[in-house]
């Protein structure tokens, strides 16, 4: 099944995104992220990768819209504010233009499991995989993308990261080849971590 079709159950509210103030520095980074590479849009028109910051003070976050990675440049029409997640039931809702990425319980997983993060990213790098599969943090291999099992899988592997203050904050993504999780306290820090998958 190809990226950016949407598995979880998705209650959308279509909506003005809310917290606009927040996206410059979100659309800029996500603008250096396409510009490498790192997010953008496959030969056969599917689009990959995504970027999202939490709401601060909250459990919510802004994402990438769903279908969004392959265009060069984004606004505010294209990202989605996520309010809640219910995981165990695959449940998702959110507001805002568009509906929110396929891989927003990956990002969730996240910022449930570790209050301080502030940043997520998931970007497709195939070089940088094959090298770093199951030497970081790696997710069980039988997990898809967008699913519970991924979800679930990425809270333990972040829990583990936090508590042994592994560097960098980055998790390998077994069963969605290419796919690479990286996130921080804020958005600079975030994309700093991939900084060391270059070594």
């Amino acid at each position: 099944m190809p990226e950016g079709i949407i598995k979880f159950k998705a209650h959308w509210r279509e909506t003005a995104l809310p917290y606009p103030e927040l996206l410059p520095e979100l659309i800029h980074w996500r603008q250096v992220l396409y510009q490498a590479g790192l997010i953008g849009v496959c030969p056969d028109g599917i689009g990959y990768g995504n970027i999202s910051r939490r709401v601060p003070g909250t459990g919510q976050f802004l994402i990438t819209g769903s279908g969004t990675g392959g265009l060069p440049e984004l606004t505010e029409t294209h990202f989605s504010l996520v309010k809640k997640v219910i995981t165990d039931n695959n449940e998702l809702w959110c507001e805002g233009p568009v509906i929110a990425s396929s891989e927003s319980m990956s990002h969730a997983a996240v910022y449930e499991t570790w209050p301080q993060a502030g940043a997520v990213l998931h970007i497709h790098q195939a070089e940088w995989w094959k090298k770093w599969l199951h030497k970081l943090p790696t997710t069980d291999p039988s997990a898809e993308y967008g699913t519970v099992a991924m979800a679930h899988s990425i809270a333990g592997l972040t829990r583990t990261i936090v508590a042994q203050r592994q560097q960098p904050k980055v998790i390998i993504m077994a069963g969605h080849p290419e796919g690479i999780i990286a996130f921080g306290e804020n958005l600079e820090n975030a994309v700093g971590e991939t900084e060391e998958l270059k070594n």
